[in-house]
C-alpha cells in the first residue's frame, strides 16, 4: 500500500508543486495553504520507497538517524495536511462573506503568517513523540525502530497520544465540518444574490471533510487501542494483543493515502491553477511544433 502510494501520490503532487512554482504568477491565500500541503505530502512521499522496502523484507533494523527522522516526517505530515486543508475551508467560507478579499484573512501575508504558525504548531505537537522515540532507541541500543504504538511505556504514550488525537486531529475535523456547514447555511440565505459561484467549493470541501474523517478516524482508534492494550493492568493475552497490532498496522497506510488523494482537491479547487496549467501545457506544445518545424 505503501508502494502503492508513493507511485501515484509522487506524481500527483510533482505536478502540483512545479505548477504552482512555474504556472501561477499571482498566488492568493488558498494557494499559499494548498502549496505548503502539497509540500509536506511530497516529502513525505519521498520516505516510503525505504519504509516499502524494510517491509517487504521483513527487516526490522532501521539506521537510528533514519528512524527518527522517518517518524517525524510521517507525524508531521498527518497533522498538518488536515491543519492546512481546514485554513482552505475558513478561506472559502471568509471569501464568500467578503467577495472582495477585503478580510484582513484572505490577504497573501496573512496566510504566509498563518502557514507558520501551523508549523511551528505541529512541531510542537510531534516534538514529544520524537522525544519517546529516541528514548526508546536507546533502550534498544539504537537498533530496533519501533512505530507509535509500540513505543516504551505505553501509559504515557497513550496520554500524549489522546491529546495528540483531541488537539491534532478532532478539533480540525470539527472546525472542517463547521465551516463548510457554514457556507451552505450562507448560500441558502443569500441564493438569489450569489447564485450558485460557491456551490462547487463547498461540495469538494465537504468530500475533503469525508476523507479525513474515513482515513484518518480508523487510525487513531487504533493507535489508542493498541497502546492501552500493551497497559499491564488490563491483562489481554497475547493473541488479543497481537491482533489488535494487526488492525492497527492496516489502518497505518490507509490513514495515510490522503497525500496521493490530495492532489485532486488542487485541481478541482481554483479555476485559476487548472488554467494556469492548461496554458502552460499548450505554451510546451507551440514550442514542440516549432522546434519540429525547424
Amino acid at each position: 500500500m505503501y508502494a502503492l502510494e508513493f507511485t501515484f501520490g509522487f506524481i500527483g503532487n510533482i505536478v502540483v508543486v512545479l505548477g504552482y512554482i512555474f504556472c501561477l504568477p499571482a498566488w492568493k491565500s488558498t494557494n499559499v495553504y494548498l502549496f505548503n500541503l502539497s509540500v509536506s505530502d511530497l516529502i513525505f512521499l519521498c520516505t516510503l520507497p525505504e519504509l516499502s522496502y524494510n517491509y517487504a523484507h521483513n527487516l526490522k533494523k532501521f539506521n537510528s538517524a533514519l528512524c527518527v527522522v522517518n517518524r517525524y516526517i510521517l507525524h508531521v505530515n498527518l497533522y498538518s495536511s488536515i491543519l492546512f486543508m481546514m485554513w482552505v475551508s475558513v478561506d472559502r467560507f471568509l471569501l464568500l462573506c467578503h467577495p472582495q478579499r477585503d478580510h484582513i484573512l484572505l490577504s497573501f501575508k496573512a496566510a504566509l503568517c498563518i502557514t507558520i504558525l501551523n508549523w511551528i504548531w505541529v512541531n510542537a505537537q510531534i516534538a514529544p513523540l520524537i522525544i519517546f522515540i529516541i528514548q526508546d532507541l536507546e533502550e534498544n541500543r539504537w537498533s530496533v525502530c519501533h512505530d507509535f504504538a509500540s513505543l516504551k511505556g505505553p501509559r504515557v504514550t497513550l496520554i500524549y497520544s489522546i491529546v495528540l488525537t483531541i488537539t491534532g486531529y478532532v478539533m480540525p475535523l470539527m472546525a472542517l465540518f463547521l465551516s463548510s456547514q457554514n457556507m451552505v447555511s450562507a448560500l441558502m440565505k443569500r441564493e438569489e444574490v450569489l447564485g450558485t459561484s460557491f456551490q462547487r467549493p463547498v461540495r469538494i470541501l465537504r468530500v475533503a471533510a469525508i476523507m479525513f474523517l474515513l482515513l484518518y478516524t480508523p487510525i487513531h482508534i487504533m493507535r489508542n487501542v493498541r497502546l492501552a492494550s500493551r497497559l499491564p493492568e488490563l491483562n489481554l493475552s497475547q493473541c488479543v494483543k497481537d491482533l489488535i497490532n494487526a488492525i492497527y498496522i492496516v489502518t497505518r497506510p490507509i490513514g495515510f493515502a490522503h497525500s496521493a488523494i490530495n492532489p485532486v482537491f488542487y485541481f478541482l479547487m481554483t479555476d485559476s491553477f487548472k488554467e494556469a496549467l492548461q496554458d502552460k501545457w499548450k505554451q510546451i506544445k507551440r514550442t514542440i511544433m516549432t522546434f519540429k518545424g525547424c
